[in-house]
């Protein structure tokens, strides 16, 4: 018998992928086209992602690389929310730089979700 639970799991972790790769992937790499620097730090971010997922998850060989970074991108965010609520603001807030110049100063998490996306897009193609 076909069990639900795994092939759900995925398709939701792409649906979360797709949205975040409508946001931040297809902007970024726009502005990296015309930003060598963010390029580099987009570069630098998705081997990050990659390393992250690769050593710092047990048994990450076992599941399905959409559902590992989906659930990356949604803990990041999670993390965010959580620290915004509370006493000490970060500052960031996850959205999407609106432009060029706004992608040239992007912050820590807007680029560590472009780095998911830019992951996501060379191990699942």
């Amino acid at each position: 018998m076909f069990l639900l639970g795994p092939a759900l799991l995925e398709v939701s972790a792409r649906k979360i992928l797709n949205r975040l790769h409508k946001t931040h992937g297809v902007p970024a790499l726009a502005a990296a086209a015309q930003l060598p620097a963010l390029s580099a730090a987009l570069d630098q971010h998705a081997a990050a992602v990659r390393d992250i997922l690769e050593w710092g998850v047990e048994d990450a060989a076992k599941v399905p690389a959409p559902v590992l970074l989906a659930g990356y991108a949604r803990g990041l965010l999670d993390q965010v929310r959580e620290a915004a609520t509370g006493a000490e603001g970060t500052g960031l807030t996850g959205a999407a730089p609106g432009d060029l110049g706004s992608w040239a100063s992007a912050d820590w998490l807007q680029l560590r979700l472009a780095g998911v996306c830019l992951h996501a897009a060379r191990t699942t193609a």
